[in-house]
């Protein structure tokens, strides 16, 4: 499982969506839920996201955080020259963090 070690240890402090920004947009799309996000057919390609806290909640025992994630959808021989197009593509995962050890869980809202 995943953890968001640092974006736990910044909880709490004014860098925390800086830190865990950072951590997600580090993350490669066998860990976040990209692909079941596409909606042409393609596969996402997670060398070029860019995420965005929506809202956070918390628990006694996670933090819920609302993300909005961009990236690109790569559709394979869709045009005239048969070469792959990136479509820009928009979803939104709940993290949850787990406040003992920053297991964290990726869950695709839209």
């Amino acid at each position: 499982m995943t953890q968001l070690i640092k974006s736990l240890q910044a909880w709490g402090f004014e860098n925390f969506k800086k830190t865990l920004k950072q951590e997600m947009e580090g993350l490669n799309n066998d860990l976040l839920p990209l692909n079941k996000a596409t909606c042409q057919g393609g596969v996402a390609d997670d060398s070029n996201i860019a995420v965005l806290v929506n809202s956070i909640m918390t628990t006694d025992t996670h933090l819920q955080i609302n993300t909005g994630i961009f990236f690109y959808e790569i559709i394979a021989g869709c045009n005239c020259n048969d070469d792959p197009v990136a479509e820009n593509t928009y979803c939104e995962v709940l993290v949850s963090i787990n406040r003992t050890n920053a297991e964290t869980e990726f869950i695709l809202l839209s």
